[in-house]
């Protein structure tokens, strides 16, 4: 297997070591006496001081009076037992720096102690960098290990020893004679052509993680020789994304090329198929093996361009696509988030959740904002379901494949970069019709960190303001700082509803600025910028080869990223041969088809339909009736993703029907096993290792896939919510009897009180905890909240998406789950109050409750415990928990903070909650002829649910009850002020002109 040609590269000089100032020293030197005067000088004291226990028997000096002496002696016993553990403190921290093994071990009570020792010990190595002269192994202590460009001779003499100049000599020549065996093998250019030998870090039994001084000792048969596997996988991409740049942080999964003479039953070699590995570790080794970057390398900027394969004769011109340059400065300001790979690239391969998700961030904010939609639907659904059928207003929680999924669109979404990308189009779109210019014809859209490239089928003229030239007369480019703020007709909803169908937007949505190019698609990523598909505007199929399933795992992302997507309006999705468990995803969007011959009958009508449409419009494409506003349907694009293969026969129908595709707004992907598909104007490959190939494109992407895990994990995160709101019965296991059995219930009797407890439902407060005495305070409030809205755990990169919507490394996000877990500390028990369950998510302790949690424990009880069987505690227990509410959830949070709630479903099951808790205590107070009392109730609730319909009809009913008719009058008025436009619902309009003859009409009730 090659080696990379770097190896063999001249060398390249060393960045220079930072210079030791003269402060750096004296701290050095200053470090040094005090660890002579705590190790030596403290016993030495103590020796001439005495002995701490004194003469005699002990039992004698046990029952013998306390004096001063006695004070001092026991004081003196104190400091010795001090000193001993801060020695061994400084002994523990000494050997990790000789041994490079990585963290050191921990001390038991020793942490200020141990702090205090690792600081005085990395001085001292301070100083011994200065001093190198004449102790050369701490010269490179602490330092970034040689560049691995280098020739391993010259790598080997200036790699990092241990403490002895011997044992730093001794490796070197170890490295040198490894180096020149490398070096004659190179010189036949087959260097590691054979044998290469690799090992994959696993943790080792009763230990949390492995050590590259382990790793020498147990297949080099010396510790020290841990250098000679760092130099060898130094910067190296490992599978997971990240790189070895420190030798002592390794993690399970890595992939460590070995020194030719390692051994051990755990070494594979390659090339050849290991048949202990997975599929996707032998492909991970043998990308790894090959290039020396592993499966996840970028190509460089810097490297030679490669050389593209010229067009076939008679296959359709269409240009080639351009990775354009980025530019070094960011966008300020909320469209800076644009870089659809910034959040993603840190935490694409996060450990327990879907690699495919957490690298997707536009897929995964159109899934997660289509998933919330879908829930939110489903409760209100639940809610006005028949009476009896449906009580409480929990959603099933996921679990095992659906819970990894859905965590990882909450930390993999980018909904910054849906609303930029947006935005941007439909203000491109309306300054062209202002100019009364037509839009151009668009191939892709290169979203990059801050920037939005579109590159044109073909040269246009000078683009509007604020959009500007590209890399040629084929790209406009636009900076996210440059994006005009958008108006109140035209302000986008990228995470709201694709299909907008509400009647408060009805009038509103003729207004809107149709979106330009709604067949955009992700398709992958190259070189920091992801790649969108027009996939309308290709002129003919677009065929994609492969494996049958890296075909299918395309496709299901092509279908879910154009169900879900913020940048369209209406369009149409056609599955063939796949994906009818995709529907519920946006069911007036996907159609599924089973077979060409039937997806075949339905296009030929449709293609004559559009063509004749737009004759007698006098358009001559689509982008013309979209350059103003959406008023026809017939502009709305319709996109068809082939997995069943055509036959030559259905195949040349096809391509007949593609011909006029793109003027027509239509698209077709079809997925082949040949490679060949007659009339295709694109073709695409995917490749096993997840490449997307176009080579007569100049096309060659990191691919965005949903492989069929997330596929199915995805497909049951929406089939549940519509179980939930429409399906099943109460014989249904999957229906309300599984779903809404609450997920966490407390003791709410006095033997209950919390040690920690927080009001959520109204303004924020906590109780039994200090308040945070830094800068930090707000954001570690904001991280208990969110935990205490999932009691079934918070996957650690959720938390930190959520605090940090544009990222956040993975030191950051420790260290804020450290400052979290020290602040909130131990319970009375001793067990800490924040832990991680198996699966690695953080778990609050039950002694830290909300009053969320009371709630919701309150009403389970009243409506399904003691309150179901006696009339007199299920009013108490109502009562009691219609007493908890002061607002809404989490009222006057500060600016700028608390963004995830957008994604919660808690924030549509609050009110839920609250209204049913107010209803039936209201139905309590009147069964008792209490009407003031239930009026009292209802407005009560409707302090966290102002909008649901249902208080306010039972409230108008309980004040009708009381006789104040003025009172009634001014509740229906507010009722209309509060409906806006559209006037009184229908149901409470036929209401008032009961109680109060006229006042329907009056108020503006929309139509029945």
């Amino acid at each position: 297997m090659a080696r990379s040609s770097a190896r063999s590269a001249s060398p390249i000089p060393l960045p220079p070591r930072p210079r030791r100032t003269f402060g750096d020293v004296v701290k050095a030197l200053l470090a040094v006496l005090a660890l002579l005067a705590l190790v030596l000088g403290v016993p030495f004291g103590l020796i001439q001081a005495g002995r701490p226990v004194p003469d005699g028997p002990p039992g004698e000096w046990l029952s013998s009076a306390v004096d001063a002496d006695t004070l001092i002696r026991i004081l003196m016993l104190v400091v010795w037992i001090a000193w001993a553990q801060f020695t061994a403190c400084v002994l523990v921290e000494v050997k990790a720096a000789v041994s490079g093994v990585g963290l050191p071990a921990r001390v038991p009570g020793a942490g200020p102690s141990q702090l205090l020792a690792r600081q005085l010990v990395a001085a001292v190595l301070l100083l011994g960098a200065t001093a190198a002269s004449f102790t050369p192994g701490l010269a490179g202590f602490g330092q970034q290990a040689p560049d691995t460009h280098r020739p391993t001779v010259a790598a080997a003499q200036q790699t990092p020893g241990g403490l002895l100049g011997g044992q730093q000599q001794a490796a070197a020549d170890a490295v040198a004679r490894q180096a020149e065996q490398l070096a004659r093998q190179g010189g036949t250019g087959q260097a590691h052509q054979r044998g290469t030998k690799f090992y994959r870090i696993q943790p080792p039994e009763g230990r949390h993680h492995d050590s590259l001084w382990e790793i020498a000792q147990r297949h080099l048969d010396d510790g020290r020789r841990y250098k000679e596997i760092y130099a060898l996988n130094k910067d190296r991409v490992q599978p997971d994304g990240s790189r070895l740049s420190e030798a002592s942080l390794i993690r399970p999964g890595w992939i460590m090329e070995m020194p030719a003479d390692a051994h051990g039953g755990e070494l594979v070699e390659t090339p050849g198929a290991n048949p202990e590995l997975t599929g996707g570790q032998q492909r991970a080794l043998d990308a790894y093996a090959k290039d020396g970057q592993g499966a996840g390398a970028r190509d460089s900027a810097g490297d030679a361009p490669r050389q593209r394969p010229a067009a076939r004769e008679g296959d359709t011109t269409t240009g080639q696509f351009t990775v354009p340059a980025h530019h070094a400065h960011p966008a300020p300001g909320e469209t800076a988030t644009p870089p659809a790979t910034a959040t993603a690239d840190s935490a694409s391969h996060s450990p327990g959740l879907p690699e495919a998700l957490m690298g997707a961030p536009l897929l995964a904010a159109g899934l997660l904002a289509a998933l919330g939609r879908r829930r939110r639907a489903a409760l209100w659904q639940a809610a006005t379901a028949v009476a009896g059928r449906r009580r409480g207003k929990e959603l099933p929680t996921p679990s095992g494949d659906e819970a990894d999924a859905q965590d990882a669109l909450f930390a993999g979404a980018d909904p910054g970069a849906v609303r930029f990308l947006d935005q941007a189009l439909r203000a491109l779109a309306r300054s062209l019709a202002a100019e009364d210019r037509p839009l151009p014809l668009v191939y892709a859209a290169w979203l990059a960190p801050g920037e939005l490239h579109l590159q044109l089928a073909e040269p246009a003229a000078a683009p509007p303001a604020p959009w500007v030239q590209g890399e040629d007369e084929t790209f406009w480019r636009l900076e996210g700082g440059e994006l005009p703020a958008p108006d109140g007709t035209d302000a986008p909803e990228s995470t709201d509803a694709p299909d907008r169908t509400d009647d408060t937007d009805a009038a509103d949505e003729e207004e809107r600025q149709a979106a330009p190019y709604p067949g955009l698609v992700s398709l992958g990523t190259h070189d920091g910028s992801r790649l969108l598909l027009n996939l309308e505007a290709v002129p003919g199929l677009v065929s994609l080869s492969g494996a049958p399933a890296d075909r299918q795992a395309v496709l299901s992302s092509v279908a879910a990223e154009l169900a879900t997507n913020g940048w369209s309006d209406r369009m149409t999705v056609t599955l063939v041969g796949f994906g009818a468990d995709l529907v519920p995803l946006a069911p007036s969007r996907l159609r599924p088809l089973e077979d060409v011959a039937a997806l075949l009958d339905v296009m030929e009508a449709e293609t004559a339909s559009r063509r004749a449409g737009l004759g007698a419009a006098g358009a001559d494409s689509v982008l013309t009736g979209r350059a103003g506003p959406a008023r026809q349907a017939g502009w709305a694009a319709h996109l068809v993703l082939l997995a069943a293969e055509p036959d030559a026969e259905q195949a040349a129908r096809l391509a007949a029907l593609a011909r006029e595709a793109a003027r027509l707004g239509i698209g077709y992907l079809v997925g082949t096993g040949s490679g060949q598909l007659p009339g295709a104007a694109w073709e695409l490959e995917i490749t096993p290792a997840g490449r997307l190939l176009a080579p007569l494109l100049g096309l060659e992407l990191d691919a965005q896939l949903l492989p069929a895990p997330q596929h199915r994990a995805v497909a049951r995160l929406f089939a549940a919510a519509e179980t939930f709101g429409g399906g099943g019965g109460d014989d249904d296991p999957a229906g309300p009897a599984a779903a809404h059995r609450p997920p966490f219930l407390i003791d709410i009797s006095e033997q209950g009180r919390p040690s920690v407890y927080a009001r959520l439902v109204g303004r924020y407060e906590l109780m039994g905890l200090d308040a945070p005495d830094d800068e930090r305070g707000p954001l570690l409030r904001e991280a208990l909240a969110l935990l205490l809205l999932h009691r079934e755990g918070v996957h650690p990169r959720v938390l930190a998406s959520a605090l940090w919507p544009r990222g956040a490394g993975d030191d950051v996000r420790e260290a804020t789950v450290g400052r979290l877990r020290e602040w909130l500390g131990t319970g009375e028990d001793g067990t800490p109050r924040l832990r991680e369950d198996a699966t690695g998510r953080l778990v609050l302790d039950v002694s830290v409750v909300s009053d969320l949690d009371v709630l919701r424990s309150l009403y389970h009880e009243a409506t399904n415990g003691r309150g179901a069987e006696d009339r007199a505690v299920r009013g108490r227990l109502l009562t009691d928990a219609l007493g908890l509410v002061r607002g809404p959830l989490l009222a006057d949070r500060p600016a700028g903070r608390y963004g995830w709630l957008t994604h919660e479903i808690v924030d549509a099951q609050l009110p839920l909650l609250v209204a049913d808790i107010g209803l039936a205590l209201a139905a309590f107070h009147l069964e008792r002829d209490r009407a003031p009392k239930a009026a009292e109730a209802l407005e009560r609730a409707l302090v966290s649910a102002g909008t649901d319909e249902r208080l306010w009809n039972a409230l108008l009913r309980a004040v009708h009850a009381t006789g104040d008719t003025p009172r009634l009058r001014a509740l229906a008025g507010e009722f209309a002020e509060r409906s806006g436009a559209r006037g009184l619902p229908p149901r409470t309009a036929a209401l008032l002109e009961e109680l109060l003859p006229g006042a329907g009409a009056a108020g503006g009730a929309g139509p029945a």
